[in-house]
This record gives structure tokens, C-alpha cells and sequence, in this order.
């Protein structure tokens, strides 16, 4: 697909804005390095040579510590690969583990007790523990995972609400257009936090954790739509109201010809400005509903539940909190400096021919 001349003047301006566009590459490897995490950050081996035979554990099922040679109790439970690399010292077996030797969900133990750690790079604790000995910077980059796809998702479904019913009320106008207001109206008055609390409130425990984030991620589509309607439907009615939509309706053009292949592609380059700032939104509500405890189900890795652990032990774990804190700053600051970049590139006065 070939884009226009216009577009690609776009492009060009986002580009030559060196913040937004710096940023944006860093946002696009940070994606790429949550989506590749368990090579660099997992409690999983990378690599087991055993009698010869090549295992790759990262990505496979859970084995037991008999397909290792393994005795006693060790035979029967999941595999600790750490303590594995260590058995297999001094012999022809190897076990290569990632550069940080810590999942999200692995506990480590400090005297023989769970409790928050401080940073200790002999045990590759490069941000510390948390307070029940989990890794910091494990949660951190599988918690940015869970958030930065949590708010895309978010933002695709609200798009194709909002898109769609905006415009709709703005090329139909009349009675649909009315009664679409007064639905919207009503429905941005209902109380979104208190929603949250209601469902989760009644959604049994036994339900899977992915069930459970997709649930939240429908009920915040559910009261996110609506803004994004009116912005279309105002561009709607302007788009209409041009001598190319008319022209298109002499020649005979139906309304999915009008509507798809004229009024929203000339519709796009305004509603492209919000897509960044919807992403801040969707990390900020997922955040602030984890620090309240009704957001991602535990042991979900999650900034704000770390913000909360952070918080309840500022004194005695300060590292929980800075981490957390400095995280969260990064990652909503390049996100809204693309955001910036964006909304200045696709501006639509410094490419239009009126003056």
C-alpha cells in the first residue's frame, strides 16, 4: 500500500521532532524486550545439556526433577534449575541460566524467611525483593508487559466503539444522533470505580487469572468508549458537510462506500492525536485500580501492586517503591512525548492550503 503525499509530509514532521520520535523507538524496544523477557529474566534454564541430550526449558511445560536424575522429594516437584546448576557442577551436564535467574513468581528466601531484600548483586537482586522475596525487576518488566498490552487492547476496543457509534451519530444525525446523546449521557454518569468493586465483588476466586483480566479489560471498555464519540462524530459532521461527500452521493456511492473509503480516512489523521494519550490513560486506571487491590488478579505482576507493597514499607523497603515510582514515570513520559510528537505532526492546520 502506497500512502499519499499528505501522510507521508506526516511522517516526515514526526520524525524531524526528535523527542517523539527517540521516544517512540524506545517504547517500540522496550515492547520487544517485555515480549522476549524469559531469555533475560526468568527462573526457567535457557539451556540443559543432560546425557548428552539438549533441553530447552523456557518455553516448554513444567518437568518434574526426575527427568534430570533428581532423587527423593526433589524427583517428584517442579524443577529449581538454580539448585540444578549446582548439582550438575563437576560434571559433563551443563544448565545455562538467563542473565537474571529470577521470574515474577519465584520467592527467595533470606535466612530462611520471606522478606524484602535490598539490591544484592551476588544473588542478581539487581532491584531488590519484594516483600514475600520476589524479584523487583522481574515484576517491573513483566508487570510493563502485562500493562503496555492491557492498554493497547484497551485502546483498540474503545477505538472501535467510539469510532464506529461517533460516526454514526454524526452521518445519520437526527433521531439516532438524539438518542445516542441522551444513552451517552446517562452512561457516563454511572459510577466507574464503583462497577469495578461491584463485579469483582461477585467473580468467584476459582476463576482463572486470564478470565479475570479480561473481564476488567470489557468493563473498562465498557465506560472508556464514550469520549472518543463526540470528537468523531463533530469530524463526522464536518466531513459530511464537504462538496467531495456530496459528489460521491451523486455518483451513486452507498453509505459503507461514503463512510469507508472517504469520510474516515479523512477522519483518521485526528483521532490518531488521542491513540497515545488513550495508552496513558489505560496504564494510569490499570495502576491506580492495582494500588486500591481491585485491578490485576495476584499474583499478577503489576506496578501498582508494587506501588502498594512500596508504600505500606517505605521505611524498611524504600527500594519497592523508588523502583516502582521511577517505572511508572518512565514509561507514561515517553508515552506522552510520543503523544505530543504526534498530535504536532498530524496537526492539520500546518498542512492545510487555507489561510
Amino acid at each position: 500500500m502506497q500512502l499519499n503525499p499528505l501522510t507521508l509530509r506526516k511522517l516526515k514532521r514526526f520524525k524531524d521532532i526528535k523527542l517523539g520520535y527517540y521516544s517512540a523507538i524506545t517504547l517500540l524496544v522496550l515492547i520487544v524486550f517485555s515480549l522476549l523477557a524469559e531469555l533475560v529474566i526468568n527462573d526457567r534454564a535457557l539451556f540443559i545439556s543432560y546425557n548428552g541430550e539438549w533441553h530447552f526449558p523456557t518455553y516448554t511445560d513444567v518437568e518434574l526433577g526426575a527427568n534430570y536424575g533428581l532423587t527423593g522429594t526433589e524427583a517428584v516437584i517442579p524443577v529449581d534449575y538454580r539448585n540444578l546448576a549446582e548439582h550438575f557442577e563437576g560434571t559433563e551436564n551443563t544448565v545455562i541460566m538467563p542473565l537474571i535467574p529470577w521470574g515474577p513468581y519465584s520467592n527467595d528466601t533470606s535466612e530462611g524467611v520471606l522478606k524484602a531484600q535490598g539490591p544484592d548483586f551476588e544473588r542478581k537482586h539487581y532491584l531488590g525483593t519484594d516483600t514475600t522475596g520476589r524479584d523487583v525487576l522481574a515484576r517491573l518488566v513483566y508487570g510493563f508487559r502485562t500493562a503496555i498490552f492491557f492498554a493497547i487492547a484497551f485502546t483498540v476496543l474503545t477505538y472501535l466503539i467510539g469510532v464506529s457509534i461517533g460516526c454514526a451519530m454524526g452521518y445519520f444525525g437526527g433521531t439516532f444522533d438524539l438518542l445516542f446523546q441522551r444513552v451517552i449521557e446517562i452512561w457516563s454518569n454511572i459510577p466507574f470505580l464503583y462497577m469495578v468493586i461491584i463485579v469483582f465483588s461477585v467473580i468467584p476466586s476459582t476463576f482463572a487469572i486470564g478470565t479475570r483480566i479480561t473481564i476488567l479489560l470489557l468493563i473498562m471498555v465498557l465506560f472508556g468508549w464514550t469520549g472518543l464519540t463526540y470528537y468523531m462524530r463533530t469530524e463526522t459532521y464536518k466531513e459530511k458537510a464537504r462538496d467531495y461527500t456530496a459528489a460521491a452521493l451523486v455518483l451513486g456511492a452507498g453509505t459503507a462506500r461514503v463512510l469507508f473509503r472517504h469520510i474516515l480516512p479523512n477522519t483518521i489523521s485526528t483521532m490518531i492525536t488521542f491513540v497515545p494519550f488513550t495508552v496513558v490513560s489505560a496504564i494510569t486506571a490499570i495502576t491506580a485500580l492495582d494500588f486500591l487491590g481491585w485491578g490485576l488478579p495476584p499474583p499478577t505482576p503489576s506496578i501498582g501492586e508494587l506501588l502498594k507493597q512500596g508504600t505500606a514499607n517505605l521505611t524498611t523497603a524504600p527500594w519497592i517503591v523508588t523502583s516502582a515510582f521511577v517505572a511508572l514515570v518512565f514509561v507514561l513520559a515517553v508515552v506522552t512525548f510520543i503523544g505530543e510528537a504526534v498530535r504536532e505532526a498530524f496537526d492539520p492546520r500546518k498542512f492545510t492550503i487555507y489561510r
